[in-house]
């Protein structure tokens, strides 16, 4: 499918993944609306092409307004590419007692429940726009797991059952939305260098990296959104999850 001349949603789009990936879609000639917090977004670059829209992905009434906006423009809306997310860590039973429910279901509303409102009602508004070929193509959906989807460690029970149950939406939701020429993809990603890590000392990073097969790095922001771009135009990748983590498969700790 064409990015030029089509507009895209990308959640969490002020840093990060979300951020790389809406300045790629900018450059390739999308319009670009990049829904986040208002604390990201107050710390956000000025990019062309990109507007920012103040959304929690858990709150209906916030996303709708944001979908309507993007949907509204010259541009037809095409691409929805799902960034947003938390990723707090707890052991289920540690020195201070058991997990905290309500941290457990924070996150599962964020990363799973927010990922599936924005996919519901984004779609709903690509599903009404002309098809691009014969085929009925109307758009496509890129959701984020996570590598601890399969190989949660230490400490990543909410965490990884969250991104389980993305990587478990993506074939009934590639299903669900074919009828209406919808794709529904999933990237998984691996250790990707975050400003999160920046914080960390360079062995440290030296060490996460050289548990990595090959190549034998962090993965960055931009591998992300050159995968996100590459899936929006390749018209039969279509209900997968892609690991993006260099072979790594990840130890208890």
């Amino acid at each position: 499918m064409q990015i030029d001349g089509s507009a895209a949603i990308v959640t969490g789009g002020a840093s990060g993944l979300g951020g790389a990936t809406a300045h790629a879609l900018a450059a390739a000639g999308a319009t670009v609306y990049a829904l986040d917090l208002p604390s990201s977004i107050a710390a956000a670059p000025a990019v062309d092409g990109v507007t920012y829209l103040e959304a929690d992905v858990t709150v209906p009434a916030q996303v709708s307004a944001a979908v309507e906006q993007a949907a509204g423009g010259s541009a037809p809306l095409r691409v929805v590419v799902n960034c947003a997310g938390i990723g707090p860590s707890a052991r289920i039973l540690s020195k201070r007692g058991p997990h905290d429910l309500d941290l457990f279901r924070k996150v599962v509303e964020v990363n799973l429940i927010g990922t599936f409102n924005v996919v519901t009602l984004a779609t709903a508004e690509i599903a009404k726009t002309e098809p691009v070929d014969a085929h009925g193509q109307r758009g496509i959906v890129i959701n984020t797991a996570s590598i601890a989807a399969y190989d949660g460690q230490i400490g990543q029970a909410a965490y990884a059952a969250s991104k389980g149950g993305v990587v478990g939406l993506t074939l009934p939701a590639a299903r669900d939305l074919a009828s209406s020429g919808i794709r529904v993809v999933t990237i998984a990603p691996g250790i990707i260098d975050t400003p999160m890590l920046a914080t960390v000392s360079e062995e440290f990073r030296a060490a996460l990296a050289d548990g990595v097969p090959f190549p034998k790095r962090l993965g960055t922001a931009d591998d992300y959104s050159a995968l996100a771009l590459s899936i929006i135009t390749h018209d039969y990748l279509n209900g997968e999850v892609i690991r993006l983590d260099g072979a790594l498969r990840m130890a208890p700790r």
